[in-house]
């Protein structure tokens, strides 16, 4: 079994940071990739970034230029350091991985979310 656990959500006034942080644990081989989505009820679950192994990252629309996403490999562990966070941020943030298992089979795995909420 594999897991992933996130953690570093809150609350936040307008215009302040944030650090997610997601461990990934379990019958690893490797990871290939790691990301962030986010949910807010009634609208559908959308990217925010993704981060290859390699490091070759990608960004949504939606928060491009105020985040940035990394990982450490040594750790199996993404990051998404949120910035100029705004009322609409708020959502229920999502840890993503694509992990080969030891057992050589290909799984998509996800958090269970962690919740920032954005508000004065």
């Amino acid at each position: 079994q594999v897991h992933l656990v996130e953690s570093g959500g809150g609350l936040v006034h307008p215009g302040g940071s944030l650090r997610l942080s997601c461990a990934a644990s379990g019958s690893i081989f490797s990871i290939n990739n790691m990301g962030w989505y986010r949910q807010t009820p009634g609208k559908e679950r959308e990217l925010v970034a993704t981060i290859i192994s390699g490091g070759s990252t990608n960004y949504g629309d939606s928060m491009k230029g105020r985040c940035t996403i990394s990982r450490d490999n040594t750790q199996n562990t993404v990051y998404l350091q949120m910035n100029s966070l705004k009322p609409e941020d708020t959502a229920v943030y999502y840890c993503n991985a694509y992990i080969r298992t030891v057992a050589r089979t290909y799984l998509e795995v996800w958090g269970q979310g962690t919740l920032v909420t954005v508000s004065s």
